[in-house]
């Protein structure tokens, strides 16, 4: 019974990591993109302020 078990564990071993993997790098992209626009949107709000302009709703 022992070989079955770490057959299956063998079996299942690649496919967890692969997705743990991919869940981490997909969280980072995520993560980059919301930074990327918090920066973004700070930047135009200060451009938006230098010209006069009125706030973005």
């Amino acid at each position: 019974m022992d070989g079955v078990w770490a057959g299956i564990i063998w079996a299942l071993a690649p496919t967890i990591l692969v997705g743990l993997v991919f869940w981490v790098v997909m969280r980072s992209v995520v993560h980059a993109d919301r930074n990327e626009r918090k920066a973004y949107a700070k930047v135009e709000a200060q451009e938006r302020a230098r010209r006069g302009l009125a706030p973005k709703s």
